[in-house]
């Protein structure tokens, strides 16, 4: 590493073992190709998060080049981390606008408030960890903190995603149809393919329903008709924030699980590239906080680090910085297209609702993973009952309110196991005795 605040990306033209560290870099057409790929796989939950939650999916990919921008300024192009969409957010987001679940949300405003809250925090955390270092997060989050308020925000989401699908029989069945493609790929594909697996199931299964109903007259077809209309090139479209209270407070205690999900990013590419990252750490925490108040002024979801992004590293080994700087100028440029946005609007509901399924599983199992990986101990009650207490939590959606403070399942969930922990934390002497 050079004394410089970005590296000087050397040219490496015949890795060793395949590896290209963060401060090296491709010849420009593989770096572009490599660019493309990242933006392909965060693509899928840049998008889904936002549709979700009812906001302009255009408008957050393009959020998201923006963000990872800011990161990547931040971190001095030192952290290899592509930002885009948080799932954290979709619950309580839902719960403060009203939300139904289709079309776009009319209360977009009221959360971007509460966004840009979460994102000072955040940022505030950043500053914190830069000056006293992450010794403190760690004591108070362990593992069995973490993966616990991780799987909560997937069981959290579990009835949202299944009441989304449960219209007619019809769009119930497609979401099983979807969930089997998502599924298949999974399984039946290797490589990349696999990687993707649920840009690619959702792009099978879109298929499909355009088959049976556009083609066999089932259900209700696709509209193609605001793609023809869309344009090739215009503005992303704007929104401005409005900061209500209760709004604000809702979504503040999400950054606690951004923190969580950033540093354990942060510990697996340091794992990967074998360099320590550690001081990177705050600024990394600022990069993100700083991402996500962006784009709440600018009408985009709250943003996170992406593990999806994390996996294409570990299969390709191509660790260097500048790729992500490559994809989020890619991103950018796709967020400049209405038709582009058009196409994603098209995406069926049900198609949309069995792979949330997917995707919120998969988020409450990764809970579970970081419980086995960390070979979290179940025999010790702190542990049981941490855990036990902060699923039931959050997936009964348990709410606290105390004056124009609240608090919404994954919050009470977050603070509860935090809290808890600490509450159950033994003695040194009780711990010698058991």
């Amino acid at each position: 590493m050079s004394d410089s605040y970005f590296p000087r990306w050397r040219v490496q033209t015949s890795a060793a073992n395949g590896i290209v560290a963060p401060d090296e870099r491709l010849p420009w057409p593989q770096m572009f190709a490599m660019g493309v790929q990242h933006v392909v796989a965060m693509f899928g939950s840049t998008v889904l998060a936002p549709l979700l939650m009812g906001f302009d999916p255009n408008l957050c990919i393009f959020m998201s080049g923006i963000a990872t921008l800011l990161f990547f300024v931040l971190v001095g192009g030192r952290v290899p981390s592509y930002l885009g969409s948080s799932f954290a957010f979709i619950g309580l987001v839902i719960a403060v606008t009203g939300y139904g679940g289709h079309g776009p949300n009319t209360n977009i405003p009221v959360a971007l408030g509460g966004i840009i809250a979460c994102g000072v925090v955040y940022a505030l955390i950043g500053v914190l960890v830069s000056v006293v270092g992450t010794a403190w997060i760690e004591t108070l989050m362990p593992p069995v903190v973490t993966g616990a308020i991780v799987a909560v925000i997937g069981l959290n989401l579990a009835p949202i995603a299944v009441k989304g699908v449960s219209a007619s029989q019809f769009d119930s069945w497609m979401a099983l149809v979807t969930i089997l493609c998502v599924g298949g790929v999974a399984v039946f594909t290797r490589g990349m393919l696999q990687r993707l697996l649920i840009l690619v199931g959702l792009a099978i299964a879109y298929a499909i329903y355009a088959v049976v109903t556009n083609g066999m007259g089932m259900g209700k077809p696709i509209d193609f008709a605001i793609v023809g209309n869309a344009a090739w090139f215009g503005m992303p479209k704007f929104t401005a924030p409005v900061f209500d209270p209760h709004a604000m407070t809702m979504l503040v205690p999400i950054a606690v699980i951004l923190v969580a999900e950033n540093l354990g990013h942060i510990k697996a590419v340091s794992a990967m590239t074998g360099t320590n990252l550690d001081r990177y750490v705050g600024r990394a925490f600022i990069g993100d906080g700083l991402g996500t108040i962006v784009s709440g002024f600018s009408g985009g979801t709250g943003m996170t680090t992406y593990a999806e992004n994390i996996g294409v590293m570990a299969v390709t080994k191509i660790y260097s910085t500048l790729v992500f700087a490559i994809a989020a100028i890619i991103a950018l440029a796709l967020g400049f297209s209405p038709k582009f946005g058009a196409v994603i609007q098209t995406i069926p509901g049900p198609v949309l609702g069995g792979t949330s399924i997917v995707v919120f599983g998969l988020i409450a199992v990764t809970g579970a993973r970081i419980w086995v990986v960390n070979r979290v101990d179940f025999s010790d009650n702190r542990n049981l009952i941490v855990a036990a207490v902060t699923l039931v939590l959050g997936a009964g959606d348990f709410s606290l309110k105390l004056g124009n403070f609240g608090l919404g399942g994954i919050g009470t969930a977050t603070f509860g196991a935090i809290i808890l922990y600490a509450l159950l934390r033994k003695k040194p002497a009780q711990e010698a005795a058991v």
